[in-house]
């Protein structure tokens, strides 16, 4: 008999191209994983996976069954979410992309709010940045992705739910501190920390001095980092000034580690997207997409 755990893992294995990752994504030990595998190319009698060098790739065969073997998956925890409402239990699992502001300051809060209403949810979310977040969709890896900027994409609807907006942070101690705004030409004469290439914030930024006629390598860049976190440390530490979200900053603005101001004449306010592909949702991911739409969350951060 076909065995749907196996299939579960063979899944992971395929979209993760690696027995060890896979491994560690379903908290089994790598031996045991290749064993699953093994089993499945006996039962069929045929070749699933190949290695090319470090990395896994599926035969012909094997990406016949993944086709399948994801449609499995998603109708095996339709049926357990399903059966789990009609004996009263509110829960299921789904996965989300997010890029880093959703991601770490406010899918957390929502999601604690969301599980009292489904006490059993498991949710796992995968923090990257916006083009990685959507990437992970687009392959399928997880359900609906939460980011910071729409981008072209083949076969996804971005639904906007809310807005953020970003704000200029420098250091407490900076010449600035006792101002709450400052000019566009003022932002050009400081040294700047921007984000990597494929964050939404950096996308946003780079769209709005385009706006101003301004080109973004105006800005006089002094260091490149890949997270909000690291963008504050870098400014705590002196090396510059930069743009983030009104969310990441809250905390730091009112313990005065970093002073808040904003940019004068440039409105730097931005949506956040809900965004899904053309795949039939669970329950429970529906029900959270539904919740994000009609709560129409806001948290209101006094910082400037």
């Amino acid at each position: 008999m076909l065995d749907i755990h196996r299939l579960k893992i063979f899944v992971k294995v395929a979209e993760l191209k690696s027995f060890s990752k896979a491994a560690h994504a379903c908290f089994l030990t790598q031996p045991t994983v290749s064993q699953h595998v093994a089993a499945l190319e006996e039962y069929f009698g045929l070749r699933l996976l190949d290695r090319m060098g470090r990395e896994i790739c599926l035969t012909r065969a094997g990406k016949i069954l993944f086709e399948y073997a994801k449609q499995i998956d998603r109708l095996s925890e339709e049926a357990v979410q399903s059966l789990d409402l009609y004996k009263g239990q509110k829960g299921g699992r789904f996965e989300i992309a997010a890029s880093t502001i959703p991601g770490e300051y406010i899918l957390p809060d929502v999601l604690g709010r969301f599980k009292e209403e489904y006490p059993a949810l498991r949710c796992t979310i995968h923090i990257s940045d916006t083009d990685e977040a959507i990437s992970c969709l687009e392959h399928r890896r997880v359900d609906l992705a939460i980011v910071g900027a729409k981008i072209k994409a083949d076969g996804l609807k971005f639904t906007r739910f809310m807005d953020d907006e970003l704000v200029l942070i420098v250091p407490s101690g900076h010449r600035w501190k006792k101002r709450k705004t400052v000019s566009i030409t003022d932002l050009l004469t400081e040294p700047f920390v921007m984000r990597e290439s494929g964050s939404g914030t950096r996308m946003v930024l780079g769209k709005r001095l385009r706006d101003m006629n301004i080109k973004p390598e105006s800005l006089n860049i002094s260091t490149v980092v890949g997270s909000t976190t690291a963008v504050k440390e870098a400014v705590r530490s002196g090396l510059g000034i930069s743009l983030v979200s009104k969310y990441s900053v809250a905390k730091d603005a009112e313990h005065g580690l970093l002073h808040v101001l904003k940019v004068r004449d440039i409105p730097f306010e931005r949506p956040f997207y809900i965004v899904t592909d053309r795949r039939t949702l669970s329950p429970v991911c529906n029900a959270f997409i539904q919740y994000l739409k009609i709560k129409k969350i806001c948290i209101d951060h006094k910082i400037c």
